[in-house]
């Protein structure tokens, strides 16, 4: 009786470790990642030990600057300016970037033929849009205590003349500030 009792006892055990490691592999299959094994424990039994706890979702990784452009469906002229000018690669680089990203309607008030001016001259489009982004992570805050930014493209930009709004999209590697108008730089 004693070795029918303990054979139970033992089956029990590999049952419930075979579960354990099933739901592992489903959890982790599903986005529960395998960092968050630590809230697990472990439970003793006469037969071995057996995992109990929980699971805890994972956050998805962040998008980078670009990624969140094109999810956000509004910067549609400012991704394929991106692309025309082969900055694509930068604005996913490590950064970090500060981006004053203008919409399709910013675009859209340009005068006639200027979007495909800039877009068929190259140099030009990089910068008018390397003017558009400001080395750092920087939120509204550190913007509006700034009188300029001094831009990738070389110059200063002043602050008081952008027309942001919306703040602080945060990125991977910086942040989005929406604005209404194409900043073109003075020189």
């Amino acid at each position: 009786m004693k070795k029918i009792l303990i054979a139970i006892a033992a089956a029990s055990a590999i049952t419930a470790t075979g579960i354990a490691s099933a739901q592992c592999s489903f959890h982790e299959a599903h986005g529960y990642g395998t960092a968050d094994r630590n809230v697990l424990t472990q439970m003793p039994t006469r037969a071995g030990f057996i995992r109990t706890g929980s699971y805890q979702k994972t956050q998805a990784a962040q998008p980078d600057i670009v990624d969140t452009a094109v999810a956000a469906g509004s910067f549609n002229t400012l991704v394929q300016a991106v692309q025309a000018a082969g900055l694509v690669e930068t604005l996913k680089g490590d950064g970090p970037y500060t981006v004053f990203a203008p919409t399709d309607e910013a675009f859209a008030k340009l005068p006639p033929g200027t979007l495909e001016a800039l877009l068929n001259d190259k140099a030009m489009l990089t910068k008018v849009l390397t003017y558009h982004v400001v080395p750092g992570k920087l939120d509204a805050k550190a913007v509006t205590s700034m009188s300029k930014l001094a831009t990738v493209e070389g110059s200063y930009l002043p602050v008081a003349s952008i027309d942001i709004s919306s703040t602080d999209i945060m990125t991977s590697n910086g942040v989005i500030h929406v604005v209404n108008e194409v900043l073109i730089p003075q020189s």
